[in-house]
């Protein structure tokens, strides 16, 4: 089965005042991390779309074995990232989609290999992350969604597709916070000195 990753790093990092996908983590970036998860699991392909500070990230990440999208219009939300991602994905040998954000540190391999082994049991189905009172991504979408996905408009993202039609799998929380405040990354580098 060929599951295609899409990682979205496309925004502006408005709440953070600057490229939180530059921010040093562990012996690399945020995003240079999430690349490296995603490296770990035999998918069919890695894409990862940039857009506010394409130029510089595209620099940080151009030793990688993944295919960058440029997103021109990512001013207009997560949604437009999504979008023209799956339009790029969907012209490839593609039976799902996993989808991901460079800015949650602690989804590693093994969190991913959950979701893409469940979607091999389900692969009709969407199979989506369980925060306990809510459900997102990191989600893998089959090809039969890809569909809804291009309809997607806004800041929302994927929420709605995933709201009514996944598999929730389980996965403690403090896995799936995503890092969008300075305070968000020093409890981050905190928890990573406890270790």
């Amino acid at each position: 089965m060929n599951i295609a990753m899409l990682i979205l790093a496309a925004g502006s990092s408005t709440r953070m005042g600057k490229p939180k996908q530059l921010l040093p983590y562990k012996n690399t970036t945020l995003l240079g991390w999430t690349i490296q998860n995603a490296l770990k699991l035999n998918t069919h392909k890695i894409f990862c779309v940039l857009g506010a500070n394409a130029m510089q990230i595209r620099s940080s990440i151009q030793n990688k074995k993944i295919e960058i999208i440029e997103n021109k219009e990512y001013l207009e939300g997560l949604s437009s990232s999504i979008v023209i991602g799956v339009t790029t994905i969907k012209n490839t040998n593609t039976d799902g989609v996993l989808i991901m954000l460079a800015d949650q540190p602690k989804v590693s391999a093994v969190i991913l290999e959950k979701l893409t082994t469940t979607f091999k049991r389900n692969k009709n189905r969407i199979v989506a992350a369980n925060y306990g009172h809510k459900i997102g991504v990191p989600a893998i979408f089959p090809r039969s969604k890809f569909d809804l996905l291009l309809q997607l408009k806004g800041d929302k993202g994927a929420g709605d597709v995933i709201k009514n039609n996944a598999i929730p799998v389980a996965i403690k929380y403090e896995y799936l916070a995503d890092i969008d405040t300075v305070e968000h990354y020093e409890t981050l580098l905190a928890t990573e000195k406890e270790k």
